[in-house]
């Protein structure tokens, strides 16, 4: 009977602090999504909208970018990796913490999915994104960014991005201005025409 009063003691102590736990996650999580509401209200919307939908094809869309990405960006902008002279001075601001707080508010945007505006152009996107081009050597862009351009923790999603954004990130990966990311990057840009990056954007923009 004593055994069983105690481990009843032990059960209900553990079961206390498992939804302490719960509960301390859950308001670290929102204290978390409030600062990055407050920073991305102050800063951020203006180049990259209140929706993360962004307000010129200068500036990357961050709604439904993957958190971890997001977070590895703002790093290499912060260290210098990445250069931006605008980004580096938002960035150095930014704790590691608020960083990945700032890749979760804007992950769980969404983007309205848009046609391509060039059908042709993107069907030749789609074909290189799923297959490459064997004659030149330039890989299946799918190997890497998934069959609908998700991407994964440290890749990026791509679906639904500007096309001439992403077009210009392929040439700054070509000509090595891009200096991030590039041990991937840099091998299969250099083997895309400007067609093909053209397309593979087109293509991209409205997957």
């Amino acid at each position: 009977m004593i055994n069983a009063h105690r481990t009843h003691k032990w059960a209900t102590a553990a079961a206390i602090a498992m939804l302490m736990g719960g509960w301390g996650t859950q308001a670290w999580a929102q204290a978390d999504e409030a600062r990055a509401k407050k920073i991305a209200g102050g800063s951020c919307f203006l180049c990259h909208g209140s929706k993360g939908e962004s307000t010129s094809e200068i500036f990357p869309r961050l709604a439904g970018q993957n958190a971890e990405y997001i977070a590895k960006q703002l790093d290499a902008f912060k260290s210098g990796a990445r250069k931006s002279t605008a980004m580096s001075d938002m960035a150095s601001k930014l704790t590691p913490d608020e960083m990945l707080a700032l890749g979760h508010y804007y992950q769980k945007m969404e983007l309205p999915r848009e046609e391509p505006k060039e059908p042709q152009l993107a069907g030749m996107g789609h074909y290189i994104f799923h297959n490459g081009n064997k004659f030149s050597g330039v890989p299946a862009c799918v190997a890497c960014h998934g069959q609908n351009a998700e991407g994964a923790a440290n890749l990026p999603r791509l679906g639904r991005q500007f096309a001439s954004y992403l077009e210009h990130q392929l040439k700054m990966f070509n000509k090595r201005d891009r200096t991030n990311d590039n041990a991937v990057m840099h091998v299969v840009a250099e083997k895309m025409t400007e067609l093909e990056m053209h397309a593979v954007a087109e293509y991209l923009s409205g997957k």
